[in-house]
């Protein structure tokens, strides 16, 4: 095992070796209860640990989990490669779990709407595959702005009926995680591709990120309580997985 170096920010960097594996990993001290750990589709591996954790202890959790963590490298190497969005007339985009052609109309002003099974784009040159990108992420982002709250207020309302205050939503893009909760700022975090995808999916993930405010792990007691409020959550999180992230 190669002694811990000074990585970029706070993070620093060590390797393990476990049954003739090499991890090379990074990781970081923060303010949280409990050990946790990411491992992302280009290989890399963070471990976000509590203060004052040892070096020892980190790296027993990490040799702990090198046959979970090569698992899942082999469903990295085999998945396809994320695919980059095509702007063509003709091409698919999702909204919601359905599938809409791209309709490119001469028009102005610019605008984005769906009409039948397509998403129409009304722009003045629609050759330009640049602003029709914008346009089209614009859009994106103001569908997720009114359902994201909408399914927000109303999964919280269910879960928490005379407790706790409404947390604060914000809506990005994420390359390996579909939403997170923050306990400093009571900040629900999604992922702006939860668009694309059927209202369930949206549900559970908003579900799961409620159900930190009172589990912080992702023990037994939270998967119970999950399950509570989302039964079908173990179909739900297949239909995650198998949705590959667009490149950015």
């Amino acid at each position: 095992m190669a002694a811990g170096k000074r990585g970029q920010g706070d993070l620093r960097e060590d390797t393990v070796v476990c049954n003739g594996v090499v991890i090379p990993y990074r990781y970081c001290h923060s303010r949280r209860r409990t050990l946790g750990m990411t491992v992302r589709p280009d290989r890399s591996v963070s471990v976000r640990v509590p203060l004052r954790t040892p070096l020892h202890a980190i790296r027993e959790f990490v040799a702990g989990r090198a046959a979970w963590i090569t698992n899942v490298w082999a469903k990295f190497d085999v998945q396809s490669p994320a695919l980059v969005q095509s702007y063509a007339d003709g091409a698919v985009f999702l909204f919601q779990g359905a599938e809409y052609r791209l309709a490119l109309e001469r028009g102005a002003p610019a605008s984005v709407h769906l009409r039948g099974g397509s998403l129409v784009v009304a722009t003045p040159d629609t050759a330009d595959a640049g602003r029709v990108a914008r346009l089209v992420d614009a859009w994106y982002r103001e569908q997720a702005a009114e359902l994201f709250r909408e399914r927000l207020a109303a999964c919280h309302g269910r879960m928490f009926p005379e407790e706790a205050a409404l947390p604060a939503l914000a809506i990005r893009p994420m390359k390996s995680r579909w939403g997170s909760y923050s306990y400093r700022t009571r900040r629900v975090n999604l992922n702006l591709e939860l668009i694309k995808l059927p209202l369930a999916c949206l549900d559970y993930v908003i579900i799961h990120e409620l159900c930190h405010i009172t589990v912080r792990h992702h023990g037994p007691g939270f998967w119970r309580l999950v399950g509570r409020h989302a039964p079908d959550h173990a179909e739900v999180r297949r239909v995650l997985k198998a949705f590959v992230l667009p490149l950015r």
